[in-house]
């Protein structure tokens, strides 16, 4: 991800009285197809504002998420402000955003406390009481991923520790949780041979660094897999993401999105959804499909019947390098099960979960 400033974020955040709603489907662009998935099993995984979104959709469907990787994220509803339930709308929005950058990212708040671990779990198991997320009980079997790159300048290593520790706190077992923290990377996705030096943060936000990161993530969440695939023999393909869209107001999220398709999953095999979020800067407007095609995910799709979805955030003006909420621009309900985003990509699911037609 391009560097995330304050200065940026805060443009975004003032611009929040103009938001339009999202834009209705482009009936020129493919349907969502209907696989007849097992949704039951879902996965998540993201980086950067994408990591942070992997952990809200996995906390408030916790039912049906049996992992998630958090690559250079930290912990669930680390951005809220102690205000947002008194002073609702744009000033609660302006505060996330600061907390966001200097607590959540650059860690400049550790001596004030940021990130407040107990804090948090308190807010979550407060959110799971009065029904806004899944019963925390459906978490603690959870399988996590945590990644941080020792050459992370954007969200410094201590942030994604902290989500380590949130996650312990909040009852997964330590031997669920494999937390990567060695390696030279920069803020950005890892692969084994693919993007730019393993010390970089850049466009496109995947660097080479030997390290075969889909593969980690997949392994830890789901276990022993088949061998990947040296190319993937399915199909991307773009998808219609306005049928999901409509309806909900301020979404920030793109007219399309892209799904990867085994064949084994469109001729009968029932399979898993791997859901992967990219990172700020990172969306096809931005990058092109070097995320989508880079990452590896595909390659482990084809044997191990996972269908992976790529939801697509957008660049706005309150959102000016399209990433996905963690701080509150589409709404005070953004960590949970009300939350734009996460509505729109749990009906993604259910016609994912369709019968084929």
């Amino acid at each position: 991800m391009r560097a995330v400033t304050a200065r940026a974020l805060a443009i975004g955040a003032l611009a929040l009285v103009t938001i339009s709603p999202s834009r209705a489907g482009d009936s020129s662009v493919a349907k969502l197809p209907q696989l007849a998935a097992d949704i039951s099993q879902t996965s998540v995984s993201g980086i950067s504002s994408g990591a942070y979104m992997a952990g809200q959709f996995q906390i408030a469907h916790s039912k049906i998420v049996t992992g998630a990787a958090i690559i250079a994220g930290g912990p669930y509803g680390c951005a809220e402000s102690a205000f947002a339930d008194i002073m609702p709308g744009p000033g609660a929005t302006i505060l996330n955003l600061s907390k966001a950058v200097n607590g959540c990212m650059l860690n400049a708040l550790a001596l004030w406390g940021v990130p407040d671990v107990d804090q948090l779990v308190r807010k979550t198991e407060k959110l799971a009481d009065a029904g806004r997320i899944d019963p925390i009980a459906d978490l603690k079997n959870d399988r996590i991923y945590l990644f941080s790159g020792t050459n992370d300048r954007t969200v410094v290593p201590a942030i994604v520790t902290a989500a380590f520790d949130y996650y312990k706190r909040m009852g997964v077992p330590e031997k669920n949780i494999t937390y990567v923290s060695d390696m030279p990377a920069g803020h950005a996705f890892v692969t084994e041979a693919d993007g730019l030096a393993c010390e970089n943060t850049g466009n496109p936000y995947v660097v080479d660094c030997d390290y075969d990161q889909a593969g980690g993530v997949l392994k830890q969440i789901y276990g022993d897999l088949a061998p990947r695939s040296a190319t993937p023999a399915g199909t991307f393909t773009e998808f219609d993401q306005g049928p999901f869209l409509n309806g909900e107001g301020n979404t920030g999220m793109e007219p399309t999105g892209v799904v990867y398709a085994p064949p084994a999953c469109v001729k009968g095999e029932t399979c898993r959804v791997h859901i992967a979020y990219h990172g700020c800067g990172q969306n096809r407007s931005s990058t092109g499909d070097a995320f989508i095609k880079e990452s590896g995910y595909a390659n482990w799709a084809d044997a191990n019947r996972l269908v992976i979805l790529f939801p697509q955030a957008s660049v706005s003006a309150v959102n000016p390098q399209g990433c996905w909420d963690w701080w509150g621009y589409t709404g005070a309900n953004y960590l949970t099960r009300d939350a734009a985003q996460i509505r729109v990509v749990y009906k993604m699911l259910e016609t994912l979960a369709k019968p084929r037609s």
